[in-house]
């Protein structure tokens, strides 16, 4: 791919999403456990790390949400589907490919807190460090901790580009 910085080789991140799956498996214990992934950007992640994720209780389901348009902020968070699981009563684990401003996954957890989730946390693959003073500050597990960059790959994209790359990378011009 031309004009791309590889800052996270497809291995690196493969070893620690296996990390990340063991981590939130050993932190459920024999507790069910429902995932749900944020489309779009979620979908490759969320994929590799259900796979990573040893639980026998274990339930995937997923929501469209965002708040990104020709690759700027909107400031406005937007749910764009239902779920099919009830997410009452559930153990609830979101899952995005990168925590910025954090809004998006305050919005969603938020919506399911007040459709009677038991208890929701959060992975993402990339957690920017910047200030997020109006959405969640912190992942609960997060793969990489990296500066404020245009990322792309693993689901982070450029107007729907790049997703499919298995690294992660900066887009340059």
């Amino acid at each position: 791919m031309e004009n791309i910085e590889v800052i996270k080789t497809p291995g690196e991140v493969n070893r620690r999403i296996c990390e990340m799956g063991a981590e939130i498996a050993a932190a459920c214990g024999t507790t069910p456990l429902t995932m749900i992934v944020v489309m779009n950007g979620g979908l490759f992640f969320g994929a590799k790390l259900a796979e990573a994720i040893k639980l026998e209780d274990f339930y995937i389901d997923s929501i469209a949400a965002g708040s990104y348009k020709h690759d700027l902020c909107t400031g406005n968070v937007e749910l764009r589907s239902t779920l099919k699981l009830d997410p009452k009563g559930r153990n609830i684990l979101i899952v995005d490919e990168v925590l910025d401003t954090g809004r998006t996954l305050k919005a969603v957890r938020d919506t399911l807190l007040d459709m009677g989730a038991l208890d929701v946390r959060t992975a993402v693959l990339v957690e920017k460090e910047l200030p997020r003073p109006n959405g969640i500050e912190h992942a609960n597990w997060a793969g990489f901790l990296m500066d404020d960059r245009y990322l792309i790959g693993c689901g982070m994209d450029s107007e729907e580009k790049y997703r499919h790359y298995p690294g992660i990378a900066i887009l340059h011009g």
